[in-house]
């Protein structure tokens, strides 16, 4: 009744075909993003079949014997349609699990496609992880996110709007990623000694991509650029995948200002607004200041988790 495939770059339009379908798909799942860095992560990603139709897919990376869903995406999961059921999802587990096996793999690392991303109802895949495959919450990253019942900003976000109004500072949206990632990079090293996950040409590459997905708008005063955030557009969500700021700007409430426009006029209808993860490594060190930035626009807390168990 099952049968498990490894995914062949010769299937990429019947993989991308049923991303569209499935009821947690986004932009990510699409061949043409997930194959931009395929130099950094081996493929292992697997399609599923019951009665010889495709009935789910799997976004996979291999490393050594462990399986990863997926290293290189900030969420993976198994992909279904809506008319999978709880026992299906739990047998397509079952299947995955016996072909992971009879490759030699040990250990499965499984990053759930958060709740917030799923047109419909779609946790069918925990409860397998629970209750099938025996595994354990091993990372718990938060989130900030404003639904469409939107909180008002707090007073020291107000306070940098108005600042940002005296200053002169003007927003919108932009194709100036260069300059943007000079402002991302800065900052990054300056705070962090750290690098951006994607680098400018890999991220102009896919805004090619995926024009309609992938947006930058800045906030620039006197015609100079002094922040901006770079937005990830999926069906259910609008996401904030880097968010960053100058000195300059930050000194001029460069970003109040920006969030401003975003969350009352660009996306004031946005059934959900991700201002992205606020804690590092395997979620235990919360950035204070950055949440404390992102819960004065209103964000609450959503939760990404990654599962972990062993074949």
């Amino acid at each position: 009744m099952w049968e498990v495939k490894r995914y062949e770059a010769s299937g990429a339009a019947q993989w991308n075909d049923f991303v569209v379908q499935s009821k947690q798909g986004t932009f990510l799942f699409d061949r043409g993003y997930m194959d931009y860095h395929q130099a950094r992560f081996a493929d292992h990603s697997l399609l599923v079949y019951r009665k010889q139709r495709l009935f789910a897919l799997l976004p996979a990376n291999s490393e050594g014997t462990t399986i990863w869903s997926h290293q290189g995406l900030t969420y993976g999961g198994l992909l279904t349609t809506d008319h999978a059921t709880v026992a299906e999802v739990a047998e397509a587990f079952e299947a995955i699990n016996a072909f992971l096996k009879s490759e030699g793999f040990l250990r499965v690392v499984y990053k759930a496609v958060p709740w917030i991303y799923h047109r419909l109802p779609a946790e069918e895949d925990l409860y397998a992880l629970t209750n099938i495959c025996q595994a354990r919450l091993s990372v718990r990253h938060v989130s900030s996110m404003l639904t469409a019942r939107r909180l008002r900003f707090t007073e020291s976000r107000k306070s940098g709007v108005r600042k940002a109004m005296r200053e002169g500072i003007s927003v919108g949206e932009s194709t100036d990623y260069p300059s943007f990632w000079r402002i991302l990079e800065g900052n990054l090293a300056r705070q962090y000694d750290a690098r951006p996950v994607h680098t400018l040409q890999e991220m102009q590459l896919l805004h090619s991509r995926f024009p309609e997905n992938i947006r930058l708008f800045l906030a620039s005063k006197d015609g100079q650029p002094v922040g901006g955030t770079v937005i990830f557009e999926t069906p259910q969500v609008v996401h904030t995948q880097y968010i960053s700021a100058s000195l300059e700007g930050k000194a001029c409430g460069a970003l109040d200002a920006l969030f401003d426009f975003l969350l009352h006029e660009r996306y004031r209808e946005a059934q959900c607004f991700d201002f992205g993860k606020s804690s590092d490594g395997d979620g235990h060190a919360l950035n204070r200041s950055l949440i404390f930035q992102k819960e004065g626009f209103g964000g609450r807390a959503v939760c990404y988790d990654w599962y972990e168990y062993d074949l």
